[in-house]
């Protein structure tokens, strides 16, 4: 595609920012949505709105969970999806010679943990300074209003894309990913996808890859009186804890043989996330249950870490008189997601370095290695498509007083403005 001349670039520049007002008035709009799991809709339902009222074309659908479980890349679930709703805006060219482009966002966001310990409320935005304040704020909400706000400065313009544009809202980011492998099995593609996830206003490399799992350990029911006669569950899974551990540390150990993330102190994080267990506080809780996190490398292989995790769990157990007999059981339920390394986007690369120069004072776009994971893996592991992540600093997130710095999102939306005109080519209105 032709670059673009100096007058095009500067009248794109102005329009983002005589519409920035209305992109930071909609990422508030969309923090009031409480769009946790399971309870996107009402947001979604928003931004099937706002996308139709801008003259995009509107896909609104529910996730059927038979149209996408046998698909590479697909986690398991355990929860209804009555409400697995995505939405995709598109515009549509007409005009073969524009560059195709996806500009992905998504909509849910993680629980907000005791309210109490927020300043204030979290799905109530609040802005200080340079900061908006919400939960999803950051993840990534901003990152949604942005891709939007790109479209309308184009239009602000007086131009339209001269490729097709894709808009999508998915869900489910968070904890499976099948949002952005719905689209992909809705036969959403094109020649390069954009992710404004909040990396701080550098370009994601590589990231690892997750997965989920619940431990499902038994114990030995007696009145507390009697307790060493029984076998404590909740006791008895702290010693199995310590066991992933020791898997993690090991991964950790040969972070030295995976491109990128060798120089990182500590690339493979585990987590238990949540734990319940037991009945009556007298008696010896016969049951535990805790989830799980645990990171994986680029191409390290999910069945062969699944078998090393739950080995580790069984060597454990021998120590335990009752576990022995008696060991625990590993369930998979959520992700199932293989790390990601950008590659085979040369050509979006050069065109988002440019982009950044201009938009950040002709500072030279950075790089970085996440320790957590995006929606980009489904685009670049099974649509051949070269997936840039590439969106605002925020701060907190997943975290209480999450917060985006709203200076960084205006320069990413005249960023991701300049990266689509140039990417698909522009049309006069």
């Amino acid at each position: 595609m032709p670059e673009l001349d100096a007058d095009t670039r500067l009248a794109l520049l102005k329009a983002v920012d005589e519409g920035f007002g209305e992109t930071v008035d909609l990422t508030a709009e969309l923090i009031k949505f409480p769009s946790v799991r399971g309870a996107e809709h009402t947001a979604q339902d928003f931004v099937a709105r706002e996308m139709r009222r801008r003259g995009l074309t509107v896909d609104r659908w529910h996730i059927d969970l038979d149209d996408i479980r046998h698909l590479p890349g697909f986690s398991p679930v355990h929860v209804a999806y009555d409400n697995a709703i995505n939405v995709v805006g598109a515009h549509r060219s007409g005009n073969s010679e524009g560059r195709s482009l996806i500009i992905n966002g998504h909509i849910d966001v993680v629980p907000t943990g005791p309210l109490d310990m927020w300043s204030t409320p979290p799905f109530e935005p609040r802005r200080d300074g340079n900061w908006l304040y919400g939960r999803g704020s950051g993840d990534m909400k901003a990152g949604l209003a942005g891709m939007i706000g790109a479209f309308d400065a184009i239009r602000r313009a007086g131009y339209r894309p001269g490729g097709d544009l894709y808009l999508q809202s998915v869900i489910e980011e968070e904890c499976t990913g099948n949002g952005a492998l719905a689209c992909l099995a809705r036969g959403y593609r094109a020649d390069a996808a954009f992710i404004p996830e909040p990396v701080s206003d550098g370009l994601l490399r590589a990231q690892v890859g997750v997965l989920w799992f619940q431990v499902h350990v038994r114990g030995l029911p007696v009145h507390v009186s009697r307790a060493g006669s029984g076998a404590n569950a909740i006791e008895a899974s702290f010693a199995l804890m310590e066991a992933l551990h020791k898997v993690e540390a090991r991964w950790n150990a040969e972070k030295s043989r995976h491109p990128h993330f060798g120089h990182l102190d500590h690339p493979i994080n585990l987590n238990v996330g949540r734990i319940a267990g037991g009945d009556w506080a007298s008696s010896v809780p016969a049951w535990c249950i805790f989830d799980v996190r645990v990171a994986l490398y680029p191409e390290q292989d999910i069945d062969a870490a699944k078998a090393e995790i739950e080995q580790a769990l069984r060597d454990s157990a021998r120590s335990n008189r009752f576990l022995a007999n008696n060991p625990p059981e590993v369930t998979y339920n959520g992700f199932e997601a293989e790390g990601y390394v950008l590659k085979g986007g040369e050509a979006a690369e050069a065109i988002l370095r440019e982009a950044h120069a201009a938009c950040f004072d002709g500072a030279t776009l950075g790089e970085t290695t996440l320790t957590g994971t995006t929606d980009a893996r489904f685009f670049g592991l099974y649509a051949d498509t070269p997936a840039l992540v590439y969106g605002p600093a925020a701060e907190s997130v997943h975290g209480f007083d999450e917060r985006v710095d709203i200076e960084s999102l205006r320069k990413v939306t005249q960023a991701m403005t300049l990266f689509t005109a140039s990417w698909c080519g522009l049309q006069r209105q």
